[in-house]
This record gives structure tokens, sequence and C-alpha cells, in this order.
């Protein structure tokens, strides 16, 4: 009878020079801040969008990248920096995708005009549509009125 050759002292090797497991790194936890930071902090959190989630604002999102930027928010806030900096320090990072009210600007001008552009074009175009079916229709023509008369005449 033939045995296998085991794998365990392959594996207890295997573990030795790993070491022991760590757990993983967290996040630093955010310094506390006073009431007053605290809304500051709300307010900035509902002034940035998730870049994970993409349709919800930092507050409203539970991705791990949205706590990151949270804690980001409220370490500057420690920091003494005002709302226009972290503001600025995120769009420096990330452009200006990350704020739900995105600056007028050169770049975002299609943004804040096209659908003002768009609703004029539709309003345009049902404005030609009403004058070309309200304008004076030209008679029938001899041909015209002779199938019309047939096809009234041969009724079911």
């Amino acid at each position: 009878m033939m045995r296998r050759p085991s794998c365990l002292p392959a594996l207890a090797l295997a573990l030795a020079l790993l070491g022991p497991a760590r757990a993983p790194a967290q996040a630093p936890s955010a310094p506390a801040l006073s009431a007053a930071q605290e809304q500051r902090a709300d307010k900035l959190a509902h002034g940035l969008r998730c870049l994970v989630c993409q349709n919800q604002t930092l507050a409203e999102s539970n991705a791990p990248l949205a706590h990151d930027m949270r804690a980001l928010i409220r370490g500057q806030l420690a920091e003494g920096r005002t709302d226009a900096q972290i503001m600025r320090f995120f769009e420096d990072r990330y452009g200006d995708f990350v704020r739900y009210d995105p600056p007028f600007k050169p770049v975002t001008w299609l943004l804040w005009l096209g659908p003002f552009a768009l609703l004029a074009l539709g309003f345009t175009v049902l404005l030609r549509t009403l004058r070309r079916r309200s304008g004076p229709r030209a008679p029938l023509t001899a041909d015209e009125r002779e199938r019309a008369a047939r096809f009234l005449d041969t009724g079911p």
C-alpha cells in the first residue's frame, strides 16, 4: 500500500514565512468636531457627489470611498480650513464632476444651458409645425376629386 505525500509540512512552512495574519488597515478616525463643524461637514457632504455611486451625495452613500471622503472633510475642518478651501481641494482632486452644483464656467456651459437650448429648439419646432397646419391648404386637383368620389361611391 502506497501513501501519498502530505501537504501539511509545506503549508506549515508557508504560514511560518508569512508571519501572523494582520487585520486590514483601517482609515484613521476623523477627529471630534464641534456642533457647528458637524453641520458644516454635513452641508459639504451633501454638496459633493459619491464617485462610486454617482447618483448619491457623500452623505447618502455607504461606499468605502464616500466614507473616506467624509473623513477627509472632517479632517480638513479640524485643521481650520474654510468650506471653499475644502470644495477646491475636492475639485482639484476629482474635477468639477464631484460637485452636485457644478460652477458656471465655459467647460460646464453645455451642462447648464443645454436643457434650455433643447427646450427652445423644441418650442420652435412646435410653432413651425402648428403654423404649417393652420395655413391654407391647396384645393384638390380634378384627379384627386375623382379618386375621392370613386372611394366614397364604392363604400361598404
